[in-house]
Parts: structure tokens; sequence; C-alpha cells
């Protein structure tokens, strides 16, 4: 006998949604764990991310790693770069519209000029003819968006097979993916085909980096993660994050005086040793009668030293070292991880 039919035909369709609930709620309680002195206030659901991203580290050295790896060494260095430079092109798209809302006019409008030169004259963006032409590009995306507006990036996550992201960046994420013209590409076979090259494309990109990490970091996770973090904030201010972050890195300027009180002045060289007492002069002879005493020769003065003008007009003593300007803290320097997109 067949099985009587569902009462409710919709069920089944509900079961992905009822799955990722499900897998919110776990996330909610593994948090719970992530407490304690060493835990790191950016990342509540450090359990839990843990186990993601050891679950996206199997999937890519299992199937994704090889794949670019055969990519990367049979695939002509000319498609690679045009496969690159297509989908750069559309990434201009958005990052377009991202600059405009983070008002930015002038980026937009150069952002708006690349995606016009490459899809002309450049075969439908198969060609990069903007850059050459000097026109920069710009990775803006709605993520970042958000950031300049004040939105806090949330909690760290670690989302299946998409990576490193945060609170704030999936749903950025998400409003990219609107804005991105092969989302809206048909049939659906043709736009899963793009999707996929895209990502195999990224990954093999990011094969000499993977083989760095993993001889370098001790513990990939926390280095992802910090790097992740830090290359957003960076992205967000444009390169400059707001003072009062991460300062104990730069040299500290040497104090200056208080209002109205002279600056101190230098510490004064030693001065030599005295020169050994010398032997008592013996008796001077009595003079003879009739002659004047000889008047007494005063010592004489030592020889004033000579001196030299300061950058202000003073005259000081050569033994007074002329100040010295201080030097300028030294430009910091962030360093960054890629994101594929």
């Amino acid at each position: 006998m067949s099985a009587a039919p569902s009462a409710y035909p919709g069920s089944a369709a509900r079961r992905p949604a009822a799955r990722l609930l499900a897998a919110v709620a776990a996330a909610a309680v593994l948090a719970g764990c992530a407490t304690g002195p060493t835990a790191n206030p950016k990342d509540p659901l450090e359990p839990f991310n843990r186990e993601v991203a050891k679950i996206n580290e199997d999937f890519d050295k299992g199937i994704l790693r090889p794949v670019a790896q055969v990519y990367a060494d049979y695939m002509p260095t000319p498609v690679q770069r045009a496969v690159e430079n297509f989908f750069s092109n559309i990434s201009d798209v958005y990052s377009a519209a991202n600059n405009l809302l983070q008002g930015k006019p002038t980026r937009a409008a150069e952002d708006s000029m690349r995606v016009a030169m490459n899809s002309v004259l450049g075969i439908g963006g198969l060609i990069d003819i903007a850059t050459p032409a000097g026109l920069p590009k710009y990775k803006e995306d709605f993520g970042q968006t958000l950031g300049v507006w004040g939105v806090p990036q949330g909690p760290y996550l670690v989302l299946p097979l998409f990576g490193p992201s945060t609170v704030r960046d999936t749903g950025g994420m998400l409003v990219d993916r609107q804005f991105d013209p092969s989302a809206y590409l048909y049939p659906v076979s043709l736009r899963n085909s793009l999707t996929g090259v895209r990502i195999v494309a990224g990954r093999a990109q990011l094969l000499g980096a993977s083989n760095l990490l993993e001889q370098a970091a001790l513990d990939k996770y926390s280095f992802l993660r910090d790097s992740y973090l830090q290359r957003r904030e960076y992205l967000v201010y444009d390169g400059n994050p707001p003072e009062g972050k991460d300062t104990e890195s730069e040299p500290s300027a040497p104090e200056a005086p208080a209002e109205g009180e002279p600056p101190a002045a230098p510490a004064k060289p030693a001065e030599p040793a005295s020169a050994p007492a010398a032997a008592p002069a013996a008796a001077p002879a009595p003079a003879p009668a009739g002659a004047s005493a000889p008047a007494a020769v005063p010592a004489s003065a030592p020889a004033a030293a000579p001196q030299q003008q300061g950058p202000s007009g003073d005259i000081q003593p050569e033994s007074q070292s002329l100040p010295v300007p201080a030097a300028e803290p030294m430009q910091r320097i962030v360093p960054g991880v890629i994101r594929i997109r």
C-alpha cells in the first residue's frame, strides 16, 4: 500500500528552514561554552566557528583545492587572466553602488567608467583596459557601507563554504548579491556554472597563500580570525583607522614642556678631573734694602669659552648642546588578507 499523502503539502519545503533554525539554536547553546579568561570578546561563538572551520577545511582539502590546482596547472595563463578580469568587472558594478552609498561620488564615477570601458573596449570585461588607462580599482561592499554608517560588526562568524565573516558582513553579502549582474542570468544552469568557475578561479589565486599559512601559523583558526577582522577594519576606514587603536606599536614623541614653563636644559658634561697640586715653591730670597717690593701678579682668569648662536638667536656656550628636532612617528602599516568574492 502506498503511504497516505501528507496533510500539509508544504511541509517538505519547510524542512530546510527548520534545519537552519535548529543550527542557529545549536550555535546559541554552544556560545555559552565560549566563556572564560581566554575567550575573545569578538568571537563569542568560537566553539561553533571552529567546528564549521574544520568542515570547511576538510571540504577544501578533499574537493576544492585539488580542482583549483588542476585549474592552475592546466588552464592557459591568458585564459585565467581573462576569467579573473571578467569577474573583476562584475564586482566593479556593486563597488560603484557602495561607493555612492558611502558618500564617495568620485570613486563611484571611476568605478562606473571602469565598467563601461572594460565592457565595451575590453570585450565584455575579458580584457582590463581601465587600469592601464589610469582608473584605480576599488573593492567596496555593503558590509563596508554598513561600517561607514556606524553599524557594529557584531560577533565573528565562520560560514559554511564561505569562510570568515561577521554578522554585519553576512548581511552585506546578501545585499551585494542583489547588485551582482550574474545573479540574474538565465537559464539557471548557466548561472550556477559561472558561480562554480568563479569559486574555483578565486581559490586558485590563493594556492600560494594557503601553503604559506599552513607552514607559518601555529593556530590557523586564530590567525585567520584576527587577520580577517583587522583587514575589514582597514577597509572600512580606507586605510586610516581612528586614533587610539593599536597605538602601542607607534613610537612615542618626546613630551612637550608645560605652558609657561621653560624647556629643560640639557645636562652639563662632566668636568675634567683637577690637575694634581704642584709642589710648594721655595721661599723667595729677601729683597735688597731700598728696593721696592714687586707688585703681586693676580692669577689669570680662565679664558672664556667660545660662544655660538642657537636657532632662536640666543647665545649659548659651546658646552651646551643645541636642541635636536623631534623625529616624526613612522607610518603604521596594517597587514591584510584576501577575501574571496
